[in-house]
């Protein structure tokens, strides 16, 4: 009898089986391929504008994505420098190989955790609740409840050009099985669809007719646990589509199976295909594209910038037109998959299944697009997973105090219908939620929920100590007032021994007191609305004062609470308003 069994090892898969098993319980991995633990099939990063938000959460609660990130980082960039703290956000290549190397030994090594190739056909449940999975190959399998994290291989389907067969990322098989179980227990499916470019030998690209993209020196790591920073191994490179490129795409826009009706999920709206670019933005007559290394010493490389699924020979022509690539030869062509995921609005903000006790679901399936999305919510599903095992209260993060939790309550207030991406712009606190404050956010309540170690703990704690004794110190030296100026920069005298991280965050603190005060004020507001608890049984279809598409919405998602109730399309602020004059009759 498993406590828990985690369905699939990609990001969210392993953040999963970790947690729980870091959590106590006796845990099961099961996935398709151990090939396949934590693969990268897409672009060779980590992080990005919101995503590196992200990862900095998922280490500040002890996942293990910014630990193993920074030992395999390639080379590394902080993006958004020349803007504002909010929107910093830090991003590196990564070793592909060496990535799912790293994770692989983690997860064998971790003290309650079995990993199993194999394929879940079936999610079993007895008098409502989970109590097992079946295997393809016909093994009953226990246990109390399941994480499903089955990314983007639900009865996954490849295009290019003509050519369409079934088929995982990168040669792998799809699992064509577990979708019938998730639709006969009652979650509504729909068709997403995501694409990857080509790749493209090393020997046959001509990196001096690119521009050259080095890293960040010196390097931030992305674990607060980390001593000794990456080092910047390989450059990027920078090169442009031109006109050229541009005419074959159109020329063959008839044979391009996003045009042409063959694909029919839907598409990340971020993350376009070279030919929707083309289409879409007709005035650009160029469009950047990044030569990224997949490995060091590795002979691959990644073209960011030219998802596809045009014909096979299409693909040759057209990126053989831009500057550098006049010779290249494609190791592995570009190629849109299409997959079944669920409609999240049939999940608790903590992720669990409204209908079936014990079954929670994280990543891809959940009608996410991204590595650090899949990373979190592997975390956050598998903490709930856990203490509902443990017979304990859930564990919520909301919009004020994570962006875990900004994520969450999208999908499961507003729901998405396309791939949904982490942006810094979802945020409405995100000059609180900033990454170089996720571990004194997060660090705390991951160790009441006993998933952070001791180690770490000690560490945000002097973070913490030394900032407040730093500022103290600036005020009684009156340098609080120069600090503010837009272009001062803090710098201690050589007697004051500071970490880092402290003299990061009362330089912030200091220099942002006003806007950071101005924040709170807005988060303790909102708060209070977050504070005001929905009971799980009302009947909203009897609330006579609240319009029709309100109690029909209200009564289908139940919220939690009166802020989430408030963020649900199609019920409005006077209905927010009758339901707070029902709870405080309701409470007395």
């Amino acid at each position: 009898m498993w406590d828990v069994i985690v369905i699939g090892a990609g990001h969210a898969g392993c953040e999963a089986a970790l947690c729980c098993a870091r959590m106590g319980l006796e845990t099961l991995l099961l996935t398709l391929n151990l090939e396949s633990v934590a693969l990268m099939p897409c672009n060779p990063s980590i992080g990005g504008t919101g995503k590196g938000h992200l990862v900095r959460e998922v280490d500040a609660l002890g996942g293990e994505m910014g630990l193993a990130a920074d030992d395999v980082t390639l080379q590394s960039r902080m993006l958004n420098r020349g803007k504002g703290p909010a929107v910093h956000s830090l991003r590196v290549q990564a070793d592909k190989r060496a990535y799912h190397l790293r994770m692989l030994k983690t997860l064998f090594a971790q003290e309650h955790l079995t990993v199993r190739q194999g394929e879940a056909a079936e999610i079993l449940t007895k008098s409502g609740a989970v109590s097992g999975v079946r295997t393809l190959t016909g093994d009953t399998l226990p246990c109390r409840a399941a994480v499903v994290c089955t990314g983007v291989y639900l009865k996954s389907r490849i295009i290019i050009g003509e050519a369409q067969w079934d088929g995982g990322p990168q040669g792998l098989m799809p699992a064509n099985f577990l979708s019938r179980s998730l639709s006969d227990l009652g979650f509504s499916l729909r068709r997403f669809k995501t694409g990857t470019p080509a790749r493209v030998a090393e020997n046959s690209i001509d990196f001096e007719k690119m521009d050259i993209q080095p890293g960040d020196e010196p390097v931030t790591p992305f674990s607060f646990m980390t001593d000794q920073p990456p080092t910047n191994k390989i450059n990027c490179y920078l090169t442009w589509t031109n006109e050229e490129t541009h005419r074959i795409i159109r020329e063959n826009l008839h044979r391009a199976p996003m045009f042409t009706g063959a694909i029919n999920g839907t598409g990340a709206r971020y993350c376009p295909s070279i030919e929707t670019k083309v289409v879409r933005f007709a005035d650009k007559d160029r469009h950047q594209i990044f030569l990224e290394p997949e490995g060091n010493g590795y002979p691959e490389w990644y073209v960011q910038g030219m998802s596809s699924s045009m014909p096979e020979d299409v693909q040759w022509q057209m990126y053989r037109t831009i500057p550098g690539l006049k010779r290249c030869v494609l190791t592995r062509l570009a190629y849109a998959i299409e997959y079944d995921c669920i409609d999240p609005l049939a999940l608790t903000p903590c992720l669990g299944a409204r209908h079936i006790p014990g079954l929670y679901l994280a990543g891809q399936v959940n009608g996410t697009s991204g590595y650090e999305e899949a990373a979190a919510q592997g975390l956050y599903a598998a903490i709930n997973a856990a203490l509902y095992c443990k017979d304990e209260p859930p564990f919520l993060l909301t919009r004020d105090q994570a962006y875990i939790g900004v994520m969450a309550d999208d999908l499961t207030t507003k729901g998405t219908d396309e791939p949904y991406r982490m942006m810094t712009s979802r945020a409405e606190h995100r000059l609180y939620l900033r990454q170089d404050n996720a571990d004194l956010r997060l660090t705390f309540r991951g160790k009441e929920i006993g998933l952070v170690t001791d180690a770490r703990l000690r560490r945000t704690e002097t973070k913490k100590r030394e900032t407040e004794e730093l500022i103290h110190r600036l005020t009684e030296a009156g340098k609080i007032r120069e600090l503010k100026q837009p272009d001062a920069r803090l710098t201690l005298p050589e007697d004051w021994r500071y970490g880092p991280g402290a003299v990061e965050q009362a330089e912030i603190q200091i220099k942002y007191e006003g806007y950071l005060q101005k924040e709170m004020a807005q988060i303790r507001q909102a708060r209070a609305m977050e504070e005001a608890k929905l009971p799980p049984d009302a009947d909203y279809l009897g609330m006579d004062a609240l319009r029709l598409e309100a109690r029909q919405k209200l009564q289908a998602q139940r919220p939690v609470s009166l802020g989430q109730a408030s963020r649900i399309p199609g019920v409005s602020p006077a209905d927010v308003a009758v339901l707070m004059v029902w709870l405080k009759r309701q409470n007395g």
